[in-house]
């Protein structure tokens, strides 16, 4: 796991709790529509169907109130920046985890409503500076809960690519907080300052390893949307595919991030 020596983006809690609530309320009000054949339909997520990847949306947003259950540790010894480098770790206990969980909630409508009650007691009854224990190591709350977003945005769009013409709506906040993080992720796992990655209207960073550009237009320039950008870097789409369809443009010798991508998966 590289290490988060870059210094994490500061977030404003309450537009992550605002965030966070507005996208699992897109999801609960698409998943009411499902009929048991759309529940049925394949993802992209190996064998699972969408009845369980909404499982497990549920499931990543109890993630919360599991590490609230655990002792609280004596202080943070990560950054939110650590966590998109340990989510594939536990990948085998999730998929268990997550199957079980569609097995038991045969109302997922209801069982997304004990999720956002339960967050939100969660939420008031806590403050963002509690540690958490969590994959990624001790963090403070108010960061873990921007991982969220990243999970909810992330998996919004594979209920959208599994479902024709479900179109769940990204909260703004919620997709800019995911393409915020992502992005400084990349800066992190290739630290430099030769290429800038722009993904407006969220986030610029410095990356890789070479010259450093000082002013006017830099030798090196990837310039992407925010969904494009969440989908590479949670490998829902390869680097090929998204310069051959003009989803990224990329210019410069040091522009090409094939072999840095995905960052998570």
């Amino acid at each position: 796991m590289p290490p988060a020596k870059k210094r994490s983006r500061a977030y404003d809690p309450v537009r992550t709790r605002t965030a966070v609530f507005s996208q699992l309320g897109h999801v609960r009000g698409a998943v009411r529509t499902l009929t048991p054949g759309q529940l049925a339909l394949p993802t992209r997520l190996g064998e699972w169907t969408v009845r369980e990847l909404v499982a497990h949306i549920g499931m990543a947003v109890t993630a919360v109130g599991r590490s609230l259950d655990l002792p609280e540790p004596a202080k943070p010894d990560a950054t939110v920046l650590d966590w998109p480098f340990a989510t594939s770790v536990s990948a085998p206990a999730i998929d268990a985890f997550t199957r079980r969980l569609a097995a038991e909630h045969p109302d997922l409508d209801a069982y997304l409503a004990g999720v956002e009650e339960a967050l939100a007691g969660q939420l008031d009854a806590h403050p963002g500076s509690r540690v958490l224990e969590t994959n990624a190591g001790a963090l403070p709350l108010a960061d873990y809960l921007v991982t969220r977003t990243v999970e909810l945005v992330v998996h919004t769009d594979d209920l959208n690519a599994a479902v024709p013409g479900l179109d769940i709506p990204y909260d703004r906040q919620a997709l800019a907080a995911a393409t915020r993080l992502l992005a400084d992720a990349l800066a992190v796992k290739a630290p430099g300052g030769s290429t800038e990655v722009r993904i407006p209207p969220y986030a610029v960073v410095q990356c890789v390893e070479g010259p450093r550009h000082t002013r006017g237009t830099p030798p090196n320039v990837v310039e992407t949307d925010p969904l494009t950008w969440v989908r590479l870097a949670s490998g829902r789409l390869t680097w090929k595919r998204a310069v051959e369809d003009a989803k990224v443009a990329a210019s410069g010798e040091r522009a090409d991030l094939a072999e840095l991508l995905p960052l998570m998966s």
